[in-house]
């Protein structure tokens, strides 16, 4: 079934390679690695044809999700940082902190937020924020139920289940704290500028240990005040399809939202393609990874997948890095309502 091209499967032909072209528009590459050998692919190559496939038939059906647009710029750790007292990131001007909360227990760090989970649900928190409009979210008295909106399966057991491994990151991400602080020069005076923001300082899990059996009452959190307004105030708005088929890597999400970031400013504002260094790239999204060669053969690889998931997105190489162009929004935006 998937040994032709994407072209055969949508009744669009699609984009080929060029010399100078990392990723041109319409291009799956995905499709063609599969078709070598006739391999059968793995179930998540098959998520992101089926995700591609139906982006591209109905680009403006988009299941419209949010992030904040500051944990586009700077975001989380990918691995676990390890027993550290604080944790940072960079870009441009812009750092982003994060503390670990503490067992009032054991009186020992919780430890930090890292990998896809916590992506997966910050995602779901600003989108419910933004659409609710409220700093109180309901997460429900079914633990499964809420594993499959954030995009998880609550099927499966062990220590590597997704059951376990989000209630963890759920508690580091839920207590941790985070930091903004922006350094400022204008007009020859130096200042900063910085936001403290506690995730959820209040909440309630009533799960029950068995994640299909529903809980007496329901679970809810309480955002703080001010990561309620970072996370409300011009948020980026994403596809939910994309990032489903994407939910298995830490940096393919991240990309994904920073392409539709970036896009978002070259459509509206009619810029020509920007260039972006690797080595930039690299600080704001990927620290984790030791040297700007390792970075970007893994950057590459998620940004071919991006593009088969964005219509309209055009990634070409550059010395030094790449060129990102986009004629369309990743999420098209809602036409004014008025009364």
């Amino acid at each position: 079934m998937y040994r032709g091209e994407y072209g055969r499967m949508t009744g669009s032909r699609a984009g080929k390679r060029g010399e100078s072209g990392l990723v041109q528009t319409g291009e799956i590459p995905l499709m063609k690695t599969l078709a070598k050998k006739f391999a059968p692919p793995t179930k998540a190559q098959l998520a992101l044809i089926e995700a591609a496939v139906a982006i591209r038939e109905e680009p403006d059906a988009a299941e419209r999700a949010f992030m904040a647009r500051q944990l586009v710029q700077c975001t989380l750790p990918h691995s676990n940082p390890g027993n550290m007292p604080l944790w940072k990131r960079s870009s441009g001007n812009m750092t982003l902190a994060i503390q670990p909360g503490i067992d009032i227990d054991t009186e020992k760090s919780i430890g930090y937020p890292y990998g896809t989970i916590p992506r997966l649900l910050l995602f779901w928190i600003i989108t419910e924020a933004v659409q609710t409009k409220s700093r109180r979210l309901v997460l429900g008295s079914s633990l499964a139920d809420f594993m499959r909106q954030v995009g998880l399966d609550p099927s499966g057991g062990g220590k590597r289940s997704d059951y376990r491994r989000l209630k963890d990151q759920m508690r580091r991400l839920f207590k941790c704290h985070i930091s903004f602080n922006v350094v400022m020069d204008e007009k020859g005076a130096h200042g900063d500028r910085w936001r403290n923001m506690e995730v959820a300082p209040d909440g309630e899990l009533w799960w029950h240990p068995h994640p299909d059996q529903t809980a007496l009452w329901e679970s809810w959190i309480e955002l703080g005040e001010k990561f309620f307004e970072a996370a409300t105030v011009s948020p980026v708005p994403i596809d939910m399809r994309a990032l489903r088929a994407l939910k298995r890597s830490p940096l393919a999400l991240d990309v994904y939202a920073w392409a539709s970031y970036r896009a978002f400013a070259i459509v509206q504002k009619k810029q020509p393609p920007k260039f972006i260094a690797w080595q930039i790239l690299m600080q704001q999204l990927g620290a984790d990874y030791g040297t700007v060669k390792d970075f970007k053969k893994k950057a590459s690889a998620a940004l071919r997948k991006i593009a088969t998931l964005y219509p309209g997105l055009t990634i070409a190489k550059a010395k030094g890095g790449f060129t990102i162009h986009a004629t369309r929004l990743a999420v098209p935006q809602k036409p004014l309502q008025i009364s």
